[in-house]
């Protein structure tokens, strides 16, 4: 019984470390989550980040984008429904939707004329 207690703690152990490496890398574009995409965006001094991504969904997937601007502008998701967002010139904005069509959406800030991501949405 001891030895099953080592083993186990051995793995919690192993399992933590991997989570706190994680946890220790610099911030990713896309992360997957139980509750559909998410998407950090940030806009600053007129630089996009990220551009051109391509990323994957489903339909009826809630897609979440997170975004941090300095710079008001307009979010368009051009899907069907299509979808459109106000950015203030703020952090920690966000904003939701899904996709009920599958293909490829593109999602664009109009003001700085920038292609964020396009989303292959899967039936």
């Amino acid at each position: 019984m001891a030895m099953v207690r080592g083993v186990l703690a051995a793995a919690g152990a192993a399992l933590l470390m991997c989570g706190l490496v994680a946890c220790g890398s610099s911030p990713k574009a896309t992360q997957p989550s139980s509750a559909g995409l998410v998407v950090n965006i940030t806009i600053a001094k007129g630089q996009v980040t990220p551009s051109n991504a391509t990323l994957h969904a489903t339909v009826s997937e809630p897609i979440t984008l997170r975004v941090n601007s300095d710079a008001v502008d307009e979010l368009h998701v051009h899907s069907v429904p299509d979808h459109k967002f106000q950015v203030a010139a703020a952090a920690n904005q966000t904003f939701q939707f899904s996709v009920d069509v599958p293909g490829n959406v593109a999602v664009e800030l109009h003001h700085l004329d920038r292609t964020i991501a396009t989303i292959q949405v899967r039936p």
